[in-house]
């Protein structure tokens, strides 16, 4: 938990704080922009809470943080309720699960909810307010793991749920070499009506995207909204296997229609398919101009 004694200095004055521990993963600014911003590295309070809104989305914030750095000065009495609105709906049946693991640097996971068997989109926390909100929701039929870096606390999830997890080989280690679904190839695969599969090695050698309806695409660490470049853009610096194979996986994406980036690390973005693709090729251009 967060420590009053190591609240930092650039948080404004008010119940709610940043501690040094922070390890500036990004999750409580995009969850809460209203409240928190970067100050000197790592997040801090910059407007505290003055609608029940805002005092929500800074709770949210709270439970979502990977390594608990954010704190509150008082003992929040509504915290239960905060624990209540997760998983957080985003569009249609795909909700924000929140409370995000150290263990993957604070990545994204999601949660689609489908009458055939919901599918829980990389590992949060196994938390066990959240696990009891996924129970009440139906479960877990299939856990879909992007890649190596955000599978956090898969097992537990697997050995509570009994969910089939979904990884592709080449980016199977120890540490998940008994998924139970392990994919081969660069081939598309049309896992089921509504689901595809699309292989894109660049950030990793296994790394998977996975599209949802044609509409949404869960990317992992592939493709994220930069909020400094004010477009679509892939991690230069953190591409662990090779750039040249992410520009060529990027490519194979313009083939495909979808108006939602969920990413696992960055910004999501929302943009009507035409626009998307056109957003798509921005970043293709920007990518090669990297080489």
């Amino acid at each position: 938990m967060a420590h009053l004694t190591a609240r930092r200095s650039q948080n404004v004055a008010g119940d709610i704080y940043v501690d040094s521990s922070c390890i500036d993963c990004d999750t409580c600014r995009w969850m809460a922009p209203d409240i928190f911003s970067r100050e000197d590295g790592q997040s801090a309070v910059y407007h505290q809470p003055q609608t029940a809104a805002e005092r929500l989305a800074a709770l949210q914030a709270v439970l979502a943080c990977p390594t608990a750095s954010i704190g509150t000065v008082n003992p929040p009495t509504d915290m239960k309720a905060a624990q209540a609105s997760f998983p957080i709906p985003i569009t249609g049946q795909v909700d924000h699960c929140g409370y995000h693991s150290e263990k993957s640097f604070g990545a994204a996971s999601y949660l689609i909810r489908r009458q055939e068997g919901n599918v829980l989109v990389d590992s949060p926390r196994f938390a066990a307010p959240l696990v009891k909100q996924i129970e009440a929701l139906g479960g877990v039929r299939y856990m879909y793991l992007t890649h190596r870096d955000d599978v956090a606390d898969h097992q537990r999830f697997h050995d509570h749920f009994g969910c089939d997890r979904i990884l592709h080989t080449d980016d199977i280690s120890a540490s998940t070499a008994a998924v139970e679904m392990p994919l081969n190839g660069t081939d598309p695969i049309q896992f089921a009506p509504d689901l595809q599969i699309i292989p894109v090695p660049g950030h990793t050698k296994g790394h998977t995207v996975l599209l949802y309806e044609n509409r949404v695409l869960f990317t992992g660490d592939h493709l994220a909204w930069s909020v400094r470049l004010h477009q679509l853009y892939a991690f230069r610096r953190h591409c662990w296997y090779s750039w040249s194979e992410q520009i060529q996986s990027m490519e194979k994406l313009t083939a495909y229609r979808f108006e939602w980036v969920l990413p696992g690390h960055g910004r999501r973005h929302h943009a009507d398919p035409a626009t998307m693709t056109q957003q798509l090729q921005k970043c293709l251009d920007w990518m090669k101009a990297q080489c």
